[in-house]
Parts: C-alpha cells; sequence; structure tokens
C-alpha cells in the first residue's frame, strides 16, 4: 500500500498544502505545534474517517473556515490506483460531517473508506497501552479490525447503539412499563452483535499474538518473554447467556456489566503483569512490539502492507530502539514526524519542513 499525493485545504492550521511522499521514508520536520502531527492525522483519515486523536469536526476545520477537504491518490503493490475524496463539513454546511467520494464514486459517509487505504499509526499516546486503562487496548483492536473487515465497524456501530439505549433503560427501569420485556430484547441483539466483535477479537488476538511475541524477543534480545492474554466476556455458552446471569449486576449498577465493552487483554512480562511491573523501556519495547505485529497482521490478511505512520516517537526510543524500527520499515512506505531531523541523516528518505501549517520540500 502507498500514499502517492495528498492535497488539503482549510484542515486544521493547514490552509493548503501539497505532499508527494517517498515511497520508503519520508521526514516531516519541525518545531512541536506547526502542524506535522496534523497532516499525519490527515493521512489516517483516509483509513474511514477517524482521527486518531479522537478529534471532533469542528477541530478538523480551520478556523472562520465552513469544511476542509483531502485529496488523496493511492496505490496498491499490484498497481491499482484509488483517488479519495474527503470532506469534513461544519454544521451550518449543506453536508456536515465527514463524507468521501471512492473514484468519483459517492460513498456518503467517510466510514465507508475503510479496507480501500490502511496505515499503522504509531504515537506517543499508544504507551498507554501497557499501563492504561482497558478502552485503550479495545481501541487498539478495534481500530485494526475496522480496516482489514469492513462488517465489522457496522457491528460495532450496532452494538454500541444497542448498548447506550440498554443503558438507558437501566437508569429509568422502574419508571418504564415492560421494561423487563425490553431488556431481553436489547440482550438478544447484543449477543448478536457481541459475539461477532468477540469471535473477531480473539482471532486476530491468535495472528498478534506469535507475531507481538517474536518481535518483543528481538527488541529485547530475548532477555524476557512478553506474553499476552487475551479475557472474553463469554465462554462456551456464548454471549447471551452471560448477559442473563449478568441481569441483576446490571440493575444494581444502572449500566450493562458484561459484554465486549467490558473485555480487554493482559500483557505479561516474564509471567508478570506488565501493567504493574514493567519499567519504561519495557512499555515501549511492548508498544513498538505491537504496532509492528499490527502491521504484518494487516499484510497477513491483505496482502498489502499498511502505511506506517509515526509521530515523534524515536524521541521516545533509545538508539537500539530507533535503529530496529528504521530497520524494520525498510522497503516499506512511512511517514516519520520529528522535531530533530538529525536522527535521519544517515537514512535515506525525503526531508520536508512544517512551519506554521506550511510544508516545503528541503
Amino acid at each position: 500500500m502507498r500514499l502517492k499525493e495528498l492535497s488539503l485545504q482549510n484542515y486544521r492550521n493547514i490552509r493548503q498544502a501539497d505532499f508527494t511522499p517517498c515511497p520508503e521514508l519520508t521526514v516531516i520536520c519541525g518545531k512541536n505545534g506547526q502542524g506535522k502531527t496534523n497532516l499525519l492525522e490527515a493521512v489516517w483519515l483516509l483509513t474511514g474517517g477517524k482521527s486518531f486523536r479522537g478529534a471532533k469536526d469542528a477541530e478538523l476545520i480551520a478556523r472562520d473556515q465552513p469544511f476542509s477537504v483531502l485529496e488523496a491518490e493511492t496505490e496498491t503493490s499490484d498497481g491499482q490506483q484509488n483517488q479519495i475524496y474527503l470532506t469534513v463539513g461544519g454544521r451550518d454546511t449543506p453536508r456536515p460531517g465527514r463524507t468521501a467520494k471512492r473514484n468519483g464514486v459517492d460513498l456518503g459517509r467517510a466510514s465507508a473508506l475503510a479496507g480501500s487505504f490502511t496505515a499503522v499509526v504509531f504515537e506517543p499516546g499508544n504507551l498507554s497501552l501497557v499501563k492504561g486503562s482497558p478502552e485503550g487496548r479495545r481501541r487498539f483492536l478495534d481500530a485494526a479490525l475496522c480496516q482489514l473487515y469492513p462488517g465489522y465497524l457496522a457491528a460495532w456501530r450496532r452494538y454500541a447503539r444497542l448498548l447506550t439505549q440498554k443503558n438507558a433503560l437501566l437508569k429509568h427501569y422502574e419508571r418504564t412499563p415492560g421494561a423487563a420485556q425490553m431488556l431481553d430484547v436489547f440482550d438478544e441483539e447484543l449477543a448478536r452483535y457481541g459475539q461477532e466483535l468477540t469471535l473477531r477479537r480473539m482471532d486476530y488476538m491468535k495472528r498478534l499474538r506469535p507475531l507481538a511475541i517474536a518481535n518483543y524477543r528481538d527488541i529485547s534480545q530475548a532477555s524476557e518473554g512478553l506474553e499476552l492474554v487475551y479475557q472474553p466476556s463469554f465462554g462456551d455458552r456464548g454471549l447471551l447467556e452471560t448477559l442473563r446471569e449478568s441481569r441483576r449486576a446490571d440493575l444494581k449498577a444502572g449500566f450493562s456489566t458484561a459484554g465486549p465493552h467490558r473485555e480487554d487483554f493482559t500483557v505479561l512480562l516474564d509471567g508478570q503483569p506488565a501493567k504493574l511491573f514493567a519499567s519504561q523501556g519495557q512499555q515501549r519495547s511492548t508498544v513498538l512490539s505491537l504496532k509492528l505485529a499490527e502491521a504484518s497482521c494487516a499484510q497477513e490478511i491483505t496482502g498489502e502492507h499498511p502505511v506506517m505512520l509515526l509521530d515523534d516517537v524515536l524521541s521516545e526510543l533509545d538508539a537500539t530502539r530507533q535503529e530496529y524500527l528504521l530497520t524494520r520499515m525498510r522497503q516499506k512506505q512511512t511517514i516519520v514526524t520529528a522535531c530533530d531531523s538529525s536522527l535521519f541523516h544517515k537514512t535515506e528518505g525525503e526531508l520536508f519542513r512544517m512551519e506554521g501549517g506550511v510544508l516545503e520540500k528541503l
């Protein structure tokens, strides 16, 4: 997979930019707050309209402008090209929200782009994958699966909508006629979509786990062993039975206490929970191992290696991890942001500077 060209208009602080990245390594340097991450985020938006920073629509549009526009040309390894046109419209525009066209065909929501262009983003916030909340680890899995399986995004959205409705009912259970029967219906639908989510996650973890373990072994020079253990929300009896059994706990808590929205995976180092004992270096090695495994999984499933987006992460890594990461990125398109371009003087690639939202090739 390759990004050939990207044009941006009124995207955050970037009023206008034309970006032609190198087929392999491209470095975007500049001080903090100049727009480097904004450019990387724009590339990520092509994977399905979501921001890896969780930004709202209004945040993606330049100040005092009604909408932002992204136009891109992408290419697969067999030469198939796609023209992508993505807009983010403000509330008062004829077409608010994130919408997209591919090769001239109106797709409606930008989420319909999922599967057309794949990327893996590695940014400093990813370090919370080890010691952060389960929500971040679920988001890591879901972001990958939404790119690989378009049907996964539809199931996830349906499950999230049903969950919101069920939680609203649980809060007003005593004042709602027929609430018990309504909960039965919600649980049946939640089980239908939720089971699909969990099974996809578990299958993905089976692919991801050995790759991540091997990566960690290489990075740490076999000084310790990584293990990943997924914790599904149901067993052999299925999700519906689990939801029925949790009814009493749900009513007491006022929200749904079981299901894919409560799942997690445990990271172990030499059998000990990394969440409790991992050092900063071990956390960085773990996240690096997971992200590289994510890229390898995408290549296994789709036949295309995703574009790698590295947002100011080399400064977070020691020299050994920097070298390992850059070595793994050879012959793959990688776009890196950095405050200090000297980290890349020994590498081949193209260098850009971002200053005040203005992109310049050096």
